[in-house]
């Protein structure tokens, strides 16, 4: 049975493998770079599997994802509509970024204005985001695209926890940065060498 936990809670089973679901600008990536430093493996991005230069989607991803997951420890991105259900098969914990919009929002501003100046996080092949003012020509343009799939991540992780129908599944539900922090502190601080 899916089993749905706060931030103080512990896991309740072994964790070996561990995926972050959030909309843009809730933290996956910096949280799964965390998680996979306290596992002690190498991190590596989705993004990294399915990006290649000029946006271009890479024809090899989902059997490199699909090859990654079949490692034994491991942290990433929850992301991948073609490898979404596998990944999900495989995880022992699902960790929720069900941050407030607002707060997603302001993270994915704060990113693209960072990544226009040389200060932000990369993005994989080389790839550059447009300038923030596109996003009122560009449907396609980051803000907007977190605008709109904001509702659609919750309702994704609501569907895998309303389904059951992954035996063991722990999904750790964290609202805001506070419950992310108090988290790494609490259960997660169990995983250090824990492997």
């Amino acid at each position: 049975m899916t089993r749905v936990v706060g931030p103080g809670e512990p896991f309740g089973r072994p964790v070996r493998r561990i995926a972050v679901a959030g909309s843009a600008g809730s933290g996956k990536s910096t949280l799964a770079q965390a998680l996979c430093e306290r596992l002690g493996v190498p991190y590596v991005s989705l993004e990294s599997f399915y990006l290649g230069p000029g946006w271009t989607v890479r024809e090899t991803w989902e059997a490199e994802v699909l090859g990654f997951l079949d490692g034994d420890v491991w942290a990433i991105e929850w992301q991948g509509e073609q490898v979404r259900e596998r990944m999900t098969a495989r995880v022992d914990v699902l960790v929720w970024l069900d941050h407030p919009r607002a707060l997603a929002m302001a993270r994915v501003v704060k990113r693209t204005l960072q990544r226009r100046f040389g200060r932000g996080s990369e993005i994989a092949a080389g790839n550059v985001e447009g300038p923030l003012r596109g996003v009122f020509t560009d449907r396609e343009h980051i803000v907007r695209v977190a605008w709109r799939y904001h509702p659609i991540m919750r309702a994704r992780v609501r569907k895998v926890i309303d389904e059951n129908r992954h035996p063991g599944l722990v999904v750790v539900r964290l609202r805001g940065q506070r419950q992310v922090d108090r988290w790494l502190r609490g259960p997660v601080s169990a995983l250090r060498g824990g492997r």
